[in-house]
């Protein structure tokens, strides 16, 4: 029996992309992915707001065996992104299992601060 790693459905419900940054480091937040498959994952990622629409299925690709870090400022739909200093949160859907990791680089101050938890998956 194969023993699947990860899950096909992932949930990131608190994403915050600090206005301002301090010092040589610009604060971001990315969604790193592993694809242990050696098969190709297609990613649709949903980003949801608290006072708008959503931005619905962007598609990213994980190749096999690799990994994938993908900062969320660069996450666009018909040339919308996610706007700095507003919250949202992230759905994560994938055609194969993957497993889901999210960090933030908060730099707004010189003391930075660094934080990375497991996605919730579904």
């Amino acid at each position: 029996m194969k023993h699947v790693k990860g899950a096909t459905h992932w949930v990131i419900p608190d994403g915050y992309i600090p206005p301002v940054s301090s010092g040589e480091l610009l604060s971001h937040e990315s969604i790193c992915v592993l694809n242990c498959n050696t098969e190709d994952a297609n990613l649709m990622v949903t980003v949801y707001f608290e006072d708008r629409p959503p931005l619905e299925n962007i598609p990213v690709v994980v190749k096999g065996k690799r990994t994938n870090h993908i900062r969320t400022s660069s996450l666009q739909k018909d040339s919308e992104y996610i706007p700095v200093g507003v919250p949202y949160a992230l759905e994560v859907e994938s055609d194969i299992a993957v497993i889901v990791q999210y960090s933030r680089l908060d730099a707004t101050q010189p003391e930075l601060a660094l934080m990375s938890t497991i996605a919730y998956p579904l």
